[in-house]
């Protein structure tokens, strides 16, 4: 009987040991999850834009711009943003007039899109552009430049085709 009590003492033994060292080497594995913070990009004004209205000839509202000319700002344009206020939109300038599509790849918020022509009018809209979506929004229309505001301002403000911006760079 000694001899089985000793071969069941040695197994005891193995597996206590056996489980603990499994156990240290999982936890050992265990790694923490590393948060990687990005910094937020925020507005930084480079500009004033003001709309007037066809009909009867008046400044309608004005906004501070940013500007987007490089191939680089105009492919990155709004994204990665959480939040712009209602006075605040970005100003796209192209070097051609020709037909432009933008689409809301990383674009957290939604966006009324204007598309002006060369003679600085408003020729088309896509209003209330969805966060995220990779659709392409044609222009409709050959354009020089494009003006970003967020989402629902172009109703709220009555804006509508033939309507004119001017604006000016700081």
């Amino acid at each position: 009987m000694s001899k089985f009590y000793s071969k069941l003492f040695k197994l005891l033994k193995f597996f206590t040991v056996f489980t603990f060292g499994f156990l240290m080497f999982m936890g050992c594995k265990k790694e923490s999850k590393k948060e990687i913070k990005t910094e937020s990009i925020t507005f930084t004004k480079e500009g004033e834009l003001s709309i007037t209205k066809v009909d009867n000839n008046s400044a309608l509202v004005q906004f501070d711009i940013e500007i987007a000319e490089t191939e680089y700002e105009t492919q990155t344009g709004l994204m990665y943003r959480d939040t712009m206020e209602d006075t605040q939109g970005m100003l796209f300038i192209f070097d051609d007039v020709a037909m432009h599509s933008f689409y809301m790849k990383n674009t957290h918020i939604p966006l009324d899109i204007i598309y002006i022509d060369e003679n600085l009018k408003i020729v088309s809209f896509q209003k209330n552009a969805k966060p995220f979506d990779e659709t392409g929004l044609s222009s409709g229309v050959p354009i020089k430049y494009v003006l970003e505001i967020n989402a629902g301002l172009s109703d709220k403000l009555g804006l509508s085709v033939g309507d004119s911006i001017s604006y000016s760079k700081l």
